[in-house]
């Protein structure tokens, strides 16, 4: 009887372990969705007022070259927002690469479960 109290007990444990790392899971799953989200709506509101501005500065020194060098500045406002593009782009990238895998923390503790489970088994053995 005592046998099947401490399996019962140890089933019990197992459980509530699953359904902490899964809370965790869902956690971690909402902060991911947050910042995605976030980052987003910010991106989405930089990418406005860049485009914005870059037109009213395009406009502005296309005006200020008009008589003399209007073609120069046309190519020159041209290749400045290439180069910017080109910046952001790998400034994106590289964000995108340096975050975190998605439920490390979770994947972290269930190892660590594991782990756990596995020694206690084995010491029961000896």
């Amino acid at each position: 009887m005592a046998l099947l109290e401490s399996a019962g007990r140890m089933g019990a444990t197992l459980v509530a372990m699953l359904h902490t790392r899964l809370e965790l899971a869902v956690v971690e799953i909402e902060e991911e969705s947050q910042r995605f989200l976030r980052y987003l709506i910010l991106s989405l509101l930089a990418l406005f007022l860049f485009g914005i501005a870059s037109v009213l500065v395009a406009l502005f020194v296309i005006v200020l070259f008009w008589d003399s060098y209007r073609l120069a500045a046309v190519a020159g406002m041209a290749l400045v927002f290439i180069a910017a593009g080109a910046i952001l782009a790998v400034k994106v990238r590289a964000e995108m690469r340096a975050k975190p895998p998605l439920l490390a923390d979770t994947i972290g503790e269930l190892r660590q479960d594991i782990a756990c489970i596995r020694g206690l088994g084995g010491n029961h053995d000896t």
